[in-house]
């Protein structure tokens, strides 16, 4: 069945469609009486109004989208969770769509978004869509970057964004001082900010100790579970062991915490585990011997909804950088002994 329009209902109520079209977006005199017959008929008729041809000719759709990496992984919902708290009440909802950590997948969301015409982009990327991001921020849609960085064009653009090295450093260090020598460290992606920081902030915090970095002890992922799992099984196979797993995100610890429960290790009893981000699953062991950062990312989607308001409403210039520091919660349980 085609959608009622405009002029259908002119053509039902016997009024022109400028008068139909008063009434409907409530512009311009109509008296009551017409107002009352074409509202009813538009209810009778159940006309829907076309979002997209009002959105063109106000040039605002009310809508900001956001693409994350992983849908599933509770850190980016409660980023987006502070964003749409944030900037609901100003009238604006959101769109969402994940990357699966995948480029290709990233750049059909950002093309999408911009068909759609949204009036702005929250970003958490996969990496490679330089391109696409560099003609959408020229188009004069805002982009605000939330956890990653874009190297070479983070200066231009609005980051809402965690201090991953020195965070990663302190996680570290803390094995370190505990006697942790031989540390399994599970990396992100290391095509992406996050990884690559992370991965510096452990190889700052060895080379302070004097330690050498032994390559069969780091397994380089891209922040899914399987990650954290595979890492557990090659670590395993070797003739000395480590003593400690360093995971640097939640997803991958989790996939790290699941294999050893599943071949009968105790946390933190045989093997010590780090994470760069709270695993709930981690409260069910009966020791819950795991030493996290404290991440805040609903904090982050809050800034972030702010940032987007200065810009939609407020037109403030930019850029405006915000960097959050994340805090160890420190498991003294996990010192090492021979």
């Amino acid at each position: 069945m085609a959608s009622i329009t405009i002029k259908d209902i002119a053509k039902e109520t016997g009024v022109s469609i400028a008068t139909v079209s008063r009434v409907l977006n409530n512009t311009g005199y109509a008296s009551e009486e017409i107002r009352e017959k074409v509202l009813s008929t538009a209810m009778r008729l159940n006309y829907l109004p076309n979002a997209v041809a009002r959105s063109l000719k106000n040039e605002k759709t009310n809508t900001i989208g956001v693409v994350i990496p992983d849908i599933t992984n509770s850190y980016f919902m409660q980023i987006s969770k502070g964003i749409e708290d944030t900037i609901h009440q100003y009238g604006y909802n959101l769109i969402f769509g994940s990357g699966n950590e995948h480029s290709k997948k990233e750049s059909e969301m950002l093309q999408v978004l911009f068909e759609k015409r949204v009036d702005a982009i929250v970003l958490a990327t996969s990496g490679g869509n330089e391109e696409i991001i560099e003609k959408i921020k020229k188009s004069g849609i805002p982009i605000v970057l939330i956890d990653r960085k874009i190297n070479g064009k983070e200066h231009d653009l609005d980051l809402v964004i965690e201090d991953n090295i020195e965070a990663a450093y302190e996680l570290t260090k803390h094995l370190l001082d505990l006697g942790h020598t031989r540390i399994g460290v599970v990396n992100g992606s290391l095509t992406v900010s996050t990884g690559i920081e992370r991965y510096r902030g452990y190889q700052k915090a060895i080379q302070e100790k004097g330690i050498t970095e032994d390559p069969k002890l780091i397994f380089n992922g891209g922040f899914i579970e399987s990650d954290g799992k595979e890492a557990v099984d090659r670590f395993l196979q070797l003739a000395s062991k480590p003593t400690a797993i360093l995971s640097f995100n939640n997803t991958m610890t989790f996939g790290v915490l699941l294999q050893l429960i599943s071949k009968g290790y105790e946390i933190p009893e045989d093997i010590v585990v780090a994470s760069y981000g709270e695993v709930e699953a981690a409260k069910l062991l009966k020791s819950q011997g795991i030493t996290y950062t404290n991440q805040i990312p609903y904090e982050m989607g809050v800034r972030t909804g702010e940032i987007l308001i200065d810009r939609l409403i407020n037109s403030i210039q930019g850029p405006i950088h915000e960097v959050f520091k994340p805090t160890i919660n420190f498991n003294e349980q996990t010192k090492f002994s021979n």
